[in-house]
């Protein structure tokens, strides 16, 4: 069973819309690392040169850091569902190749495995 172009065309703008939300609030705490899409490094603000703004730019850096990897893996999952949406294979299971339930992808729209295989 394929799903239907209108569900499908659904799943991208909600795909895109989260992408987008990804994006602006990783331009936030992260730069853009590289050209490849969805390559971030985390920032801290440049406060000054004395220990104690040094130490308040360490504690900015360790506290983005996680939201940040958090985030970038998101961004993954969502550019990598939109690339299997291109080629045709979005809604397979990655592990056994069986369709992906529909309501799981409306829950989550780049799931990349079924519920059995999650």
């Amino acid at each position: 069973m394929a799903i239907d172009p209108q569900t499908l065309a659904e799943l991208k703008e909600s795909l895109l819309k989260e992408k987008e939300e990804l994006e602006n609030n990783l331009g936030r705490i992260a730069k853009p690392a590289s050209d490849k899409e969805g390559d971030y490094e985390p920032t801290f603000e440049d406060i000054g040169r004395d220990i104690d703004d040094n130490i308040t730019e360490v504690e900015q850096f360790t506290d983005n850091l996680p939201v940040e990897i958090t985030l970038q893996k998101k961004l993954q999952d969502v550019l990598e569902a939109l690339e299997r949406m291109d080629k045709g294979t979005y809604g397979v299971c990655e592990n056994c190749h069986q369709e992906i339930d529909i309501e799981r992808l409306k829950a989550n729209p780049s799931a990349k495995t079924c519920i059995k295989c999650r």
